[in-house]
């Protein structure tokens, strides 16, 4: 790819599929047909500040592509480039750089075997050479062995996306016969639509609704129904509800799942009728200041694994001069092992919409991004149905709740990249840029999204606001324990009974939260906080859940991923799959991570190969390795991508 223009044409079903996103071009400059009858035209170009503001829409127009065709050509590029002045070789390098793109031609369907840390537990190996032994080439369907898809209490999973012009999801037809029942007005909601429901929840520029990608997901998945699944899609499988990821399902001592598998998600009224935007009235009631005061006293620190305090974040944008601010909820869970965040959005996307609302109320922000996984499709039916139904009843818009205060929230969709869980790599893929971290200082609450003041939260994070707000912060603060308040998510999967998703107030034990899931006797290994974490024995079940207990332990909670493995499962396999893991993900922009992970992975085939070096001068240099990626790297992939190896080695003797 140059940085000029290519020669070729892109076809009238790319042309119709971006023109659907941006609308009509406006000019040949834009990529109309040149007829020679508008000699202004000839004059004409936009760029500068406008071509600028435009630049943000590049992710969507290359989801519209391959949601549409399957793949992205060099033709169809150039258009976009040309629509959003954007150079080729820039655009080239964003379409490359997310693992659910293909610049190749490739079959309309894709059907993605997951062959991470639980899957591989499970058996994914087997399925996977099943699977390609049954869909050969002339199958018209592509396999491709994916990482983590976020259905780990399923494992082992398949995804299954096809693209097409009629494609939709049979989830997302939920999200639609209930809009009909519960689009109305209802009394005291504060006025009507105060503005149009657009693709993926809105957004500036798109002027049409760009059809949904269709999906179908198989877990757990055997050979015969992964093939059907692809194949024959009206013979595949149901998937499973949200509830059945939550194994303590009416349980009336829950605080944030309880909600999932008694309500029904696709309703507001349900929604209302269960406790639903209470927590809202009572934000306006209190205040800005009041509710950055509630978040901080009640000791809430972020749950995606840095445990930062979500008040003083609050309150560090809400103080910035320079506006205006913004909200970005991080809905890319990519670490292996952690679905949480997918449960509470498919089972509870309300309450997800309701938190966005207040964050951004205390924080001054008027407008709000999710950044939801690509390999959510159900999540993406059910947040976008949400926003709409949240829009038409005066919850978002204009005047929220008739109070004078104006906010909207913008779907966006990840396309398959780890990194972009780091918050300043999303905002970069946001903005239309390469998921690439950027160096701190400044920090997104002075410098963030567009170079605004800017709070980023992730999905559990804000959904435990609401409980703060109707509760009080002292009664939340009374959960858990004095340094770790409120109650915590925890996805439990690999070799247990019941893999699921298991709220346990902070200061339970290890042991407790396994006997919850039904551990099995002949227990090997914990992996604590997922591919980033680390390690634990056995005999180290008596470990408190909190953030200071598991770093005392020489642990870490990280994200919630509790990952248990038995004496069947191959250690060292499971370790190269880790090493595996972050070579694949790493953005490749910092040297230490981009060639340590290489030559970790390198390290690890060489010892469980026994060729080359012997094993303890390679874990000699898996240990400079590590050193060298955690002093040095410019963001936490490459500062983790060590721990759990290390504490494999150091804890449980994995090469003795």
């Amino acid at each position: 790819m140059d940085l000029r223009f290519g020669d070729g044409k892109p076809t009238d079903e790319e042309r119709e599929a971006v023109d659907a996103l941006l609308g009509p071009p406006e000019s040949s400059w834009e990529g109309a047909a040149r007829d020679g009858t508008d000699a202004a035209d000839l004059r004409w170009a936009r760029g500068g500040r406008e071509a600028r503001d435009r630049r943000d829409q590049l992710l969507p127009a290359l989801h519209a592509l391959n949601d549409r065709v399957g793949w992205i050509s060099e033709g169809a590029l150039d258009y976009v480039c040309r629509r959003l002045t954007v150079p080729p070789a820039e655009a080239y390098g964003v379409a490359t750089f997310y693992a659910m793109f293909s610049v190749r031609p490739r079959p309309a369907t894709v059907l993605h075997l997951c062959t991470d840390l639980a899957c591989t537990a499970a058996g994914a190996s087997d399925l996977c050479t099943a699977v390609e032994a049954r869909l050969g080439p002339e199958s018209g369907v592509k396999v491709d062995r994916s990482p983590c898809l976020g259905l780990c209490e399923r494992a082992p999973a398949t995804l299954v996306v096809r693209a097409g012009e009629s494609a939709r999801p049979a989830f997302e037809d939920e999200a639609v016969q209930a809009e009909g029942g519960s689009g109305g007005a209802a009394p005291g909601d504060g006025g009507g639509t105060s503005r149009s429901s657009e693709a993926e929840g809105g957004g500036k520029g798109r002027r049409g609704r760009n059809p949904l990608h269709a999906t179908a997901v198989c877990a757990p998945a055997t050979p015969e129904q992964a093939v059907r699944a692809a194949t024959a899609p009206e013979a595949a499988p149901a998937e499973p509800t949200p509830a059945l990821a939550v194994p303590q399902t009416g349980d009336p001592t829950l605080t944030l799942l309880h909600r999932i598998g008694t309500t029904d998600p696709t309703s507001l009224d349900d929604y209302r009728a269960h406790g639903g935007y209470t927590a809202l009235r009572r934000a306006f009631a209190l205040g800005p200041a009041a509710v950055i005061r509630e978040v901080t006293d009640a000791g809430l620190v972020g749950r995606g694994g840095a445990a930062f305090p979500t008040g003083r974040k609050w309150q560090a944008t809400a103080a910035q001069p320079d506006h205006p601010h913004y909200l970005v909820c991080n809905a890319d869970e990519s670490e292996p092992g952690t679905f949480k965040d997918r449960v509470l959005m498919e089972g509870d996307p309300y309450a997800l919409v309701e938190a966005m609302t207040i964050a951004a109320y205390a924080t001054g922000a008027h407008r709000g991004y999710l950044y939801l996984r690509g390999e959510y499709p159900r999540a993406l039916a059910r947040l976008t149905h949400a926003v709409g139904q949240a829009r038409t009843r005066g919850l978002l818009g204009d005047d929220v709740l008739g109070q004078g205060y104006a906010f909207d929230i913008e779907i966006r969709r990840g396309a398959g990249a780890y990194i972009c869980g780091e918050e300043t790599a999303l905002f970069n893929s946001i903005e239309g840029y390469r998921g690439e971290p950027r160096s701190k200082p400044p920090f997104p609450v002075e410098k963030g999204l567009f170079g605004k003041p800017t709070v980023e939260n992730n999905v559990e994070t804000l959904v435990n606001v609401l409980p703060i707000l109707t509760m009080g912060a002292e009664a939340y603060a009374a959960i858990g324990t004095p340094t770790s308040t409120g109650p915590k998510l925890f996805c439990v999967s690999g070799t247990v009974a019941r893999p699921g998703v298991y709220e346990l107030p902070f200061g339970a034990t290890l042991g407790e939260l396994l006997t919850l899931a039904g551990v099995r006797d002949n227990l090997r290994a914990v992996l604590l906080g997922g591919a980033a974490g680390g390690f634990v024995r056995p005999d180290e079940l008596d470990i408190p859940l909190t953030f200071e207990g598991t770093r005392e332990a020489g642990t870490t909670l990280g994200s919630g991923v509790v990952m248990a493995f038995d004496d069947t499962v191959p250690l060292p396999r499971v370790l190269i799959r880790i090493a595996e893991f972050f070579r694949d993900e790493s953005c490749g922009q910092c040297v230490p991570c981009r060639v340590g992970t290489v030559r970790q992975e390198e390290a690890l085939h060489r010892i469980a190969d026994r060729t080359g070096a012997d094993a303890a001068s390679d874990i000699t240099l898996l240990r400079e390795v590590g050193r060298a990626m955690r002093d040095a790297s410019i963001c936490g992939l490459g500062q983790t991508a060590w721990n759990a190896v290390e504490s494999a080695i150091d804890r449980l003797g994995a090469y003795e």
